[in-house]
């Protein structure tokens, strides 16, 4: 079976790379195509780590994205569109396996659709009401034929939007299968890798404009650094928001905010090991990133979730939900580091685990019959 995999920012490609890895160790063909904000400086030029990992990037897609506004968006769909449609051609996949909910992975999606490709989507059913995201994500779900779900919960969803039970699957989350293995850095290598200095407490943040509020962005991050500056004794680790609307005032925001404060640092991109290290070090996440949902969990460290972004998604126990509001922000600090806390987080469980989805997608796929599956019907709920 010859399959294309699509990844379009640092953050899917964590996810898909462990999965690629196998796909690859159990022979099938795979294609990579690489798009979005790899070939980006501002966002750290990823597709350098997909190349150190060892993985060939088969096909690129460039878009140039000099604005953070609908017009850039649309353009970059569109660009993704034409792009794909004429990868796919020259290619001629049996099946095309894409994950998530972003602009470009939308994009990807319809000219598969409309080539005639069958579409596998990785983590469907899936909610998240703060973004334009949520939409992009129940239509990839539509023109999928193919779903691999996080849990049976977000399996029940997809079936609820007409997919067939037979063609759906609960594998559990691709972050915590990619935890498990990565070989974590030390704090004393981290510090000479990054020149970082961990401090007495330690916090990462990383923080998103919620996308269906417009013009919001630069109210929300001076509510967080208003209340991230009154820390003392704490090293601060930001890193870069995604392409979404509005995110270069947050960029600037912190970028401003790091040279104010000394043990502060920002990172366009850490890379996968660096990031999953830095997670094991700190004493929480703070901000609204679908990473302190999915994988935080699985280091037993807090989650401070702000806002309305990640709204609708199933969470540990070790995850605190606060409004982006400076008072309510440092309350949750404050509880983070009370032994109440600290022994609830001890028997929280992560609800996007156990270890191993993505040998459970590769042992689907192995069986999976393709043929006729264009022909999908709308499976009604009795």
């Amino acid at each position: 079976m010859k399959i294309c995999i699509v990844t379009t920012s640092r953050s899917d490609f964590g996810l898909l790379k462990n999965l690629i890895l196998q796909l690859k160790k159990n022979y099938f063909k795979v294609k990579v195509i690489a798009g979005g904000t790899h070939y980006l400086k501002k966002f750290g030029n990823t597709f350098t780590e997909i190349e150190g990992s060892g993985i060939k990037i088969d096909r690129k897609i460039y878009s140039k994205i000099d604005s953070d506004n609908e017009r850039i968006i649309s353009y970059v769909i569109s660009k993704h569109i034409t792009s794909a449609e004429k990868i796919f051609k020259e290619l001629n996949p049996d099946l095309l396996i894409v994950l998530g909910d972003r602009h470009e992975i939308l994009a990807v999606t319809i000219a598969a659709h409309i080539s005639r490709i069958p579409i596998a989507h990785i983590h469907g059913g899936e909610l998240t009401s703060g973004i334009v995201d949520d939409a992009f994500r129940h239509s990839i779900t539509k023109m999928a034929h193919i779903h691999f779900t996080a849990n049976k919960i977000y399996r029940n969803r997809v079936i609820q939007l007409g997919e067939s039970p037979k063609n759906v699957f609960s594998v559990g989350g691709l972050g915590v299968d990619n935890i498990k293995n990565t070989k974590l850095l030390s704090q004393k290598r981290l510090q000479e890798v990054l020149k970082i200095k961990f401090n007495k407490k330690n916090l990462i943040v990383s923080f998103h404009p919620e996308t269906l509020k417009k013009n919001k962005a630069e109210e929300q991050i001076n509510e967080l650094l208003s209340a991230l500056i009154k820390l003392k004794d704490t090293t601060i680790i930001f890193t870069s928001p995604g392409l979404d609307l509005e995110n270069k005032i947050v960029t600037k925001k912190i970028k401003i905010f790091i040279k104010k404060i000394s043990n502060a640092y920002y990172f366009p991109s850490l890379g996968q090991i660096n990031y999953f290290s830095i997670l094991n070090q700190v004493d929480a996440i703070i901000g609204n990133s679908s990473s302190g949902i999915l994988e935080m969990p699985t280091f037993k460290k807090a989650t401070i979730n702000i806002g309305e972004r990640q709204s609708g998604r199933l969470k540990s126990k070790s995850i605190i939900d606060c409004s982006i509001k400076k008072k309510n922000i440092l309350n949750s600090l404050k509880i983070i580091y009370s032994n109440k806390f600290k022994n609830q987080i001890k028997n929280s469980k992560n609800p996007y685990g156990p270890f191993g989805a993505s040998i459970k997608i590769v042992n689907i796929l192995k069986k999976i019959n393709l043929k006729n599956i264009l022909m999908k019907k709308f499976y009604d709920i009795r």
